[in-house]
């Protein structure tokens, strides 16, 4: 699958090394990139903030390229006065940042951010670690961000992510060799098998859903067309006996299964018989949707992950109350921070802060790819990089979304891709699918599934990840 480089402050730095000419050479080509994005897209008076370091460097070049252009160029070492520019360039602080910027910068940061007038970060806008997205203080809020040779991993994860404005990637002459963690562009769906001239519904991939208590039966069906949309020849869908009436109804492509559920239309332990039955001609089990949460639902969940031999995504209340297990098959976890706080017993502000640290940590616990939901997508894998998807807009903070994309990952682990690259080819198609509703406001989850087709075939692919 096309990936596209993400690279931590070690790997920019051991590119600039592994480069053959001068790092004066580099600085020139970045102050002079940045100064051709602000010749072109900022007219009037620049003001050009900088710090001791290469950052600074560059920003220096920008404003003596942009004097040379005949600008009104006003430059601040330090702390000083920003004047009345119509745009800034940040070059203050740079890839170097680990902790909050000290008293003097963040006294600076703050200045800019109230200036009220377009701000060009240089590489990383000042206060975001390039490394991790983390935003230890204060931190410049970014237009633009042009950044040098691949895109840096805080530009790409949040909070550093809500930092950068749009990116855009300037080469200057650097060729990364290694690098732990990419982006996922949307031609990645490119290679998402497709149904083969002698396809049959099986072949083409066989989904079961496993969901759907009393009152939540929109979840699962959310889920199984959302399967269908995403190319997937056979859906079937168990869910507790009493929703069968509710579900035929609405339901018209999918096989039901019916299962015994207790008192409360809630599925229990029992109800595994029949699951593993239906399992039989699945290639993928999707578990969760709409399940609801009790002592029952969670036994039968264990039960599921030790007896099914089938690629398994879990979502929502499969979630609720999940610990470690060993299993050979596939196992996708679909969290967002508020049900990863539970399965890592911390706060959901606490992992909202630290995303990529938190993704990798419930991947390693749970010996399973873990796709973090959010401004971003984050999906990790043990002992591997995490794959970022930069693709969605804000309609997709909407009831069933996220049964939405459990179906799409369910889908494409059924047709065969490797479980960290369904979940990620899944995220985008998700996130382009919602990008191509239009209008986005007072958009539902059901508003996703034809646009899901035209998704996979190709429509809203020229955006690239972070513009």
């Amino acid at each position: 699958m096309r990936l596209e480089a993400l690279l931590t402050a070690d790997e920019t730095r051991a590119a600039e090394a592994a480069y053959g000419g001068s790092l004066d050479t580099l600085m020139e080509r970045a102050g002079t990139a940045v100064a051709q994005l602000v010749l072109r897209d900022f007219p009037g008076r620049v003001t050009v903030v900088c710090g001791g370091g290469n950052n600074g460097g560059d920003g220096k070049v920008c404003a003596r390229v942009l004097r040379e252009a005949g600008r009104d160029v006003n430059v601040i070492e330090g702390v000083g006065d920003l004047g009345t520019p119509d745009v800034i360039v940040d070059a203050l602080l740079g890839i170097g940042l680990k902790d909050a910027p000290r008293e003097d910068a963040a006294r600076m940061i703050d200045l800019v951010n109230s200036a009220h007038c377009p701000v060009v970060a240089v590489d990383v806008p000042s206060g975001v670690n390039a490394s991790t997205g983390e935003v230890p203080g204060a931190a410049v809020r970014a237009t633009v961000t042009v950044t040098f040779g691949a895109a840096k991993v805080g530009l790409a994860v949040a909070p550093g992510r809500l930092h950068t404005g749009s990116v855009r990637v300037a080469p200057i002459g650097l060729r990364p060799a290694a690098h732990e963690h990419s982006l996922v562009p949307a031609g990645a769906l490119a290679d998402v098998p497709t149904k083969a001239p002698d396809a049959t519904k099986y072949s083409a991939g066989s989904v079961l859903i496993v969901g759907g208590s009393r009152g939540l039966t929109g979840a699962p069906m959310l889920a199984a067309l959302a399967a269908f949309r995403a190319d997937a020849g056979y859906v079937a869908v168990a869910a507790p006996e009493s929703t069968m009436p509710v579900l035929e109804a609405r339901l018209l492509e999918a096989v039901k299964r019916p299962l015994p559920e207790d008192g409360n239309g809630k599925l229990l332990p029992r109800s595994l018989d029949g699951i593993l039955e239906a399992a039989q001609r699945a290639d993928a089990v999707a578990v969760g949707p709409g399940m609801g949460r009790s002592d029952g639902t969670i036994e039968l969940v264990r039960l599921l992950l030790e007896q099914l031999d089938k690629p398994v995504v879990l979502d929502a209340d499969a979630l609720w109350g999940l610990e470690p297990f060993a299993r050979s098959a596939p196992t996708v976890l679909t969290p967002h921070s508020g049900e990863l706080s539970q399965l890592l017993g911390k706060g959901a502000r606490e992992l909202d802060a630290h995303r990529l640290d938190a993704v990798r940590r419930a991947a390693s616990r749970f010996g399973a790819v873990v796709l973090l939901k959010g401004p971003d997508t984050l999906v990790a894998a043990p002992r591997t990089g995490v794959l970022v998807c930069d693709y969605g807009t804000p309609a997709l903070a909407t009831a069933g979304s996220g049964d939405v994309l459990t179906g799409i990952v369910a889908a494409f682990l059924a047709k065969g891709l490797e479980p960290q690259l369904a979940a990620a080819a899944a995220a985008v198609a998700h996130g382009v699918a919602a990008e191509l509703v239009e209008p986005a406001r007072g958009v539902v989850a059901s508003d996703l599934l034809p646009a899901l087709r035209l998704a996979l075939a190709g429509h809203g692919w020229q955006r690239s990840p972070l513009a």
